[in-house]
């Protein structure tokens, strides 16, 4: 099975930039299936409806979100509806939406996605080892599971490869999310889990962090809070990884990170 996820879509350029590559992902990387976080798709916090289905209509399988699931209200009611994204397994078990689902291919093969939220420099959420156990409890790989993913969205590196090696073996990839910045470490652990610290976002990296660049120089510099965080609209890029996934362990046999420019 080969998974391609793509890191947190920011904004336009993030969304025009996964959208304008979909079918190029596909081809490049003989995609099973490719998930994508978008949890800053809609001017930067959070997802609509809208551009969830946008995503869904043209190609993506999966969808993840993070800390700004709730941002745009109007999502609430869709995370119920559909089995294709995945808000925090850590939240409550009575909120909105799901925290882990399972995609069927065509083959009949089955992945596990799931995401947990980290707890150093973020909220007060569940402790993200303890639910992925109660999760795991109920899947095997190479039993009843093909292939398991788990999005870390975090701020904390150790609070990620801590929890990388933890799953070790019990996953076939643990990939970090939140901070935007596609780190170098990408490989496989001692277990057989694909791991990466963060993959990256989608969006303009003439920025900060996907926004245009003023208003948080302003803060750096002046400690000013005035100026609106303006999400950068073009000249976005595509970072992510392509797991290849043994059909019979379940595990990772090797991960490749990748970046695409997105404007056509």
């Amino acid at each position: 099975m080969k998974i391609v996820y793509c890191g947190d879509v920011v904004g336009r350029a993030g969304r025009d930039a996964v959208l304008n590559n979909l079918p190029v992902i596909r081809d490049k990387f003989k995609a099973d299936v490719i998930i994508i976080n978008v949890e800053n798709a809609a001017h930067g916090f959070g997802v609509t409806p809208g551009i969830a289905k946008d995503f869904l209509e043209k190609g993506a399988d999966i969808l993840t979100t993070g800390n700004h699931v709730w941002q745009q209200r109007e999502i609430i009611p869709f995370l119920d509806e559909s089995k294709q994204i995945v808000r925090p397994l850590n939240y409550p078990e009575t909120a909105a939406g799901h925290g882990a689902v399972v995609f069927e291919l065509a083959n009949g093969k089955k992945i596990l996605v799931t995401q947990v939220l980290g707890r150093v420099f973020m909220e007060n959420v569940d402790n993200p080892a303890f639910v992925l156990d109660k999760l795991l409890k109920n899947y095997a790989l190479g039993r009843n599971i093909d292939a398991i993913l788990v999005d870390v969205h975090a701020e904390c590196t150790s609070e990620k490869l801590s929890l990388g090696h933890y799953l070790d073996g019990r996953v076939s990839i643990v990939a970090g999310t939140h901070t935007h910045v596609p780190t170098a470490d990408a490989h496989i652990l001692n277990g057989g889990t694909a791991y990466i610290t963060d993959v990256g976002m989608c969006g303009n990296y003439d920025s900060v962090l996907g926004f245009d660049k003023q208003a948080p120089i302003d803060r750096l510099c002046q400690k000013y809070n005035g100026n609106r965080l303006e999400v950068c609209r073009t000249n976005g890029t595509v970072w992510g990884i392509a797991v290849d996934i043994d059909n019979h362990t379940g595990l990772a046999k090797s991960i490749e990170q990748f970046s695409l420019k997105g404007d056509k």
